[in-house]
């Protein structure tokens, strides 16, 4: 469980700095267009990730 909370909390780092550095403008990348969108991404990508890694 704390593995998958690690996993989650990095996704989300790694999509809000992704969000907030490359925020789109021009409305074709709406899932980081916003820091907090991309670190919900993030935390999505983060848990699937884990799942698939998972033994």
């Amino acid at each position: 469980m704390l593995q998958a909370v690690l996993s989650m909390g990095i996704g989300a780092g790694l999509g809000a700095v992704m969000g907030y550095f490359g925020q789109c403008s021009s409305g074709a990348c709406p899932l980081t267009s916003t820091w907090w969108r991309g670190a919900l991404y993030g935390a999505i990508m983060g848990l699937i990730f884990y799942l698939s890694a998972r033994k």
